[in-house]
C-alpha cells in the first residue's frame, strides 16, 4: 500500500486519543513505577533497574513482565508522533536508556533472566516468553523511530533481532525451535519493513514455517527440562499454543486466543509480502472459523478462562466469558493486516465491532481502571462466591499483576489512524475501512497530492461526508473512492450523493466505489441508515437460545441493574416491543440510550422458601433502558446483560 498521512479530527474518538494522551499514558507510567496505591505492583521499572545493577534486589512480577514497559513506550511513540509531547519524549528516552544498560553484551535483554535465572537463556521457550518479550520490543523501538527519528531504541532491538536470528533456524547448531506466545512473528515484520533486511523476514518466516512440526520440539523441551514447568503441569499441550499441526494445515482455531491471533497477524503479512497462496488460504480459513463460529457480538473472542482460549464452534457462554481485552486488539491486527491482502468490508467490520464494544468497553471513561475480561452477562454475587466466575469482575481494576491488557488498549487507540485508510500502490484507489473523522494526505501515480477531510457522524448518526482538496486547485485527480457499506444495516442501502447529486455505485467486496476525475472542493455524502434492532444469535449458540440483543449502528447494547433493577433474569422483551432512541447529553458524557418495552416476572406471587411452583405467565409490563456496552460499568457495581429472552 502507498505511503499516506492520517490525522484523526474527529469528535467522538478525539476524546479516547485525548484521554489516552493526557490521564492514560501519565496513569500506566505511574503504575510501571508501582505508584498508584491499592494497585497491584508492576515491577517492570525496577526489574530493568536491577537488571542494569542500578539496584539490588529480586526479580518481580510474571516471566513476561517486561513487555508491559514495552508496550507502553510503543503507545508513546504514537502519541509524540501525533502530538509532539518534549517532557513525555524525555521520559522514554530515560527509559530507553535504562532498557540500554540492561542489555548484555550481545544483544540479549530479559530481566527474568537476567536477574532469576541467569545462564538459562532459551531452555523453556514453551512458557518463558523470551522471543515474546522481544517481540514487544522490537514494535516499540520501530514505533519510535517512526515517531521521533532517533535511532538508539532501534539500534537495540536490532542488536536483540541479529542475536536472535544468529541462534535460531534449520543450520547446523542452531535452535530448531519458535516461542510458546506468539508475537516475535509479526515484530520481525515491522522490523523488516523499517530497515530493509530481509533476514529479519526470513526469521519471521522460519517461526511461522516451524511451528506444528514434528517431532514437537515442546514435548523434546519439557523431557530436557526433568519434565518442569513454570505453571501447567503435565505434557506441553500443543493446541494450547497453536503447535498441534503445522500452520498451513489448520482450520479451527484453538488454544490461547491471544497467541493464536499475534500469530494469525504475522501468518498474513507473510502471505502478503512473500506472495504465499498457500499462507493466504489458511487465513482465509482460520478467518471464517474464528469470526462466524467462535466470535461474541461485542467483538470478542476466546470463551474458557481455562488457559484464555477458544473451546469450539459456537460455544460462546456469557457469564463465564473470558473475551480477554488483548484477544479483541489482536483480532483487529488481524483484521487489519487481512484488509491489506484484499479489502474486502467483513475484515473491516469486524474491527470496528471489536473496536467498538470490546475494546473501548474494556477502559473506564475515566482512563483508569481496566477490565481484562469482557463478559456479555455479571451478577456481582456469582463474581464474587462461585469459583467458576471469579475472573468476571464487575468493576474495572486499576491495574493487573498480569497487566497486558492496559497498555495495549493505549497502544491501539494512539495508533488508530493507520486503522482508517488505505490507499493502493498505484495511488489510483483509496479504500475508507472505517468512518472516522480525519484528514488523509497522498501523493497519487502522478505526483498529485490529495487531501480528502472525512468528517462523521459516527456512532451516534449515520452521515459521513468527505470533501476533497487538491494541490493545484485547477487540476483534476483521476482516482477512485471505495466506501465500506457496513453489515449493520438492513432494510436500505446507503445513500450516496456528489456534490449534493444522488449518484448510483458500483458494489465490489462490501465497498461502494466511485471513479472519476476530482476537481478540488468535491463533495461525497456517504449516509447511512443507523438502525436500532434486536439481533437473533444462531440457534447452536446455546446461550443465547430465545434471546436477542439490541444493536444500533456498530454499537452493542446492554441492560444494567442501575437503570432496570434486579434481577436483570427477570426481565424479558415484550412480543412486539417496540425501540425507542433518547439522546442522552447528562449520561456518561452523552450518548444514545434505547427503551424498549418489556416484562418483568411478578416476584410479589412467589411465596418466601418456595424456588419452585407450576408455571403461570405472571408477568406484569416495564419500560427497559440500555446503554451502549461499552459504557457499562462506569456508574456503580451492579448485574449487566447483553441478551434478553424474548
Amino acid at each position: 500500500m502507498r505511503k499516506a498521512k492520517v490525522a484523526i479530527q474527529d469528535t467522538f474518538w478525539k476524546e479516547y486519543s485525548e484521554l489516552v494522551r493526557q490521564t492514560v499514558i501519565p496513569y500506566q507510567w505511574e503504575a510501571l513505577n508501582d505508584r498508584i496505591e491499592g494497585a497491584e505492583p508492576s515491577y517492570a521499572i525496577r526489574n530493568f533497574r536491577i537488571a542494569a545493577g542500578l539496584e539490588k534486589g529480586e526479580f518481580g512480577g510474571w516471566v513476561f513482565q517486561d513487555s508491559d514497559l514495552y508496550k507502553w513506550l510503543e503507545a508513546v511513540a504514537y502519541s509524540i508522533g501525533n502530538h509532539p509531547d518534549p517532557k513525555l519524549e524525555s521520559i522514554a528516552d530515560e527509559v530507553i536508556d535504562l532498557i540500554g544498560q540492561a542489555q548484555h553484551e550481545n544483544g540479549y535483554v530479559n530481566t527474568y533472566f537476567t536477574i532469576k535465572e541467569p545462564g538459562r537463556q532459551w531452555t523453556n521457550l514453551y512458557e518463558a516468553h523470551e522471543l515474546y518479550c522481544a517481540g514487544h520490543m522490537i514494535e516499540a523501538a520501530v514505533a519510535y523511530y517512526h515517531a521521533t527519528g532517533k535511532r538508539i531504541f532501534l539500534d537495540i532491538a536490532c542488536r536483540f533481532a541479529d542475536l536472535i536470528d544468529s541462534l535460531f533456524g534449520t543450520e547446523q547448531g542452531k535452535i530448531q525451535a519458535y516461542c510458546g506466545h506468539q508475537e516475535i512473528e509479526l515484530a520481525l515484520v515491522k522490523l523488516y519493513n523499517v530497515t530493509g533486511e530481509q533476514r529479519y523476514l526470513n526469521l519471521s518466516s522460519y517461526f511461522i514455517n516451524e511451528r506444528g512440526n514434528k517431532p514437537s520440539y515442546f514435548v523434546e523441551e519439557w523431557e530436557r527440562r526433568e519434565r518442569k514447568n513454570i505453571w501447567s503441569q503435565g505434557t506441553p499441550n500443543l493446541e494450547v499454543y497453536q503447535s498441534h499441526l503445522p500452520v498451513r494445515e489448520q482450520t479451527v482455531a484453538v488454544g490461547h486466543s491471544v497467541r493464536a491471533v499475534y500469530m494469525y497477524t504475522a501468518m498474513a503479512d507473510l502471505a502478503r509480502l512473500t506472495n504465499d497462496s498457500s499462507l493466504r488460504e489458511a487465513c482465509e480459513r482460520l478467518w471464517i472459523n474464528t469470526t462466524r463460529k467462535q466470535m461474541y457480538i461485542t467483538g470478542g473472542i476466546g470463551a474458557t478462562h481455562l488457559g484464555e482460549a477458544f473451546t469450539f464452534d459456537y460455544d460462546l457462554p456469557n457469564d463465564t466469558v473470558y473475551a480477554e481485552t488483548c484477544a479483541s486488539i489482536g483480532l483487529i491486527f488481524w483484521a487489519r493486516r487481512m484488509l491489506q491482502l484484499e479489502a474486502k468490508s467483513d475484515y473491516a467490520d469486524v474491527m470496528e465491532r471489536a473496536l467498538y464494544n470490546n475494546v473501548l468497553g474494556s477502559m473506564s471513561k475515566d482512563g483508569q481502571h481496566f477490565f481484562y475480561v469482557n463478559p456479555l452477562e455479571v451478577y456481582p454475587d456469582a463474581s464474587e462466591k462461585n469459583p467458576d466466575k471469579h475472573h468476571v469482575k464487575p468493576v474495572r481494576q486499576k491495574w493487573f499483576g498480569c497487566s497486558c491488557c492496559p497498555p495495549n488498549v493505549a497502544r491501539l487507540l494512539s495508533s488508530l489512524h493507520d486503522y482508517i485508510y488505505d490507499v493502493t500502490d498505484d495511488g489510483k484507489t483509496v479504500y475508507v475501512h472505517l468512518f472516522i473523522g480525519s484528514e488523509l494526505q497522498w501523493v497519487t501515480g502522478d505526483g498529485l497530492q490529495v487531501t480528502v477531510h472525512q468528517r462523521s457522524e459516527l456512532p451516534w448518526h449515520g452521515k459521513v461526508e468527505f470533501s476533497i482538496s487538491l494541490a493545484g486547485n485547477d487540476a483534476k485527480a483521476p482516482f477512485e473512492i471505495a466506501v465500506r457499506i457496513p453489515q449493520w444495516f438492513q432494510s436500505q442501502d446507503p445513500i450516496l450523493k456528489i456534490n449534493g447529486e444522488p449518484q448510483h455505485y458500483r458494489k465490489h467486496n462490501g465497498y461502494a466505489k466511485m471513479e472519476r476525475a476530482w476537481s478540488d472542493g468535491d463533495t461525497v455524502e456517504w449516509i447511512l441508515p443507523l438502525e436500532t434492532q434486536l439481533i437473533a444469535a444462531h440457534p447452536l449458540i446455546r446461550p443465547d437460545a430465545g434471546k436477542a440483543a439490541i444493536q444500533r449502528g456498530p454499537l452493542v447494547y446492554c441492560l444494567e441493574q442501575v437503570d432496570n433493577g434486579s434481577p436483570l433474569s427477570s426481565l424479558s422483551f415484550a412480543e412486539e416491543p417496540e425501540l425507542r432512541e433518547h439522546e442522552t447529553p447528562e449520561l456518561l458524557g452523552g450518548c444514545i440510550t434505547v427503551e424498549v418495552d418489556g416484562l418483568l416476572v411478578d416476584e410479589s406471587v412467589w411465596l418466601d422458601n418456595q424456588p419452585y411452583k407450576p408455571l403461570h405467565k405472571n408477568v406484569k409490563p416495564v419500560q427497559l433502558t440500555a446503554i451502549p456496552y461499552y459504557l457499562w460499568g462506569n456508574r456503580q457495581a451492579g448485574e449487566m446483560n447483553v441478551w434478553l429472552r424474548t
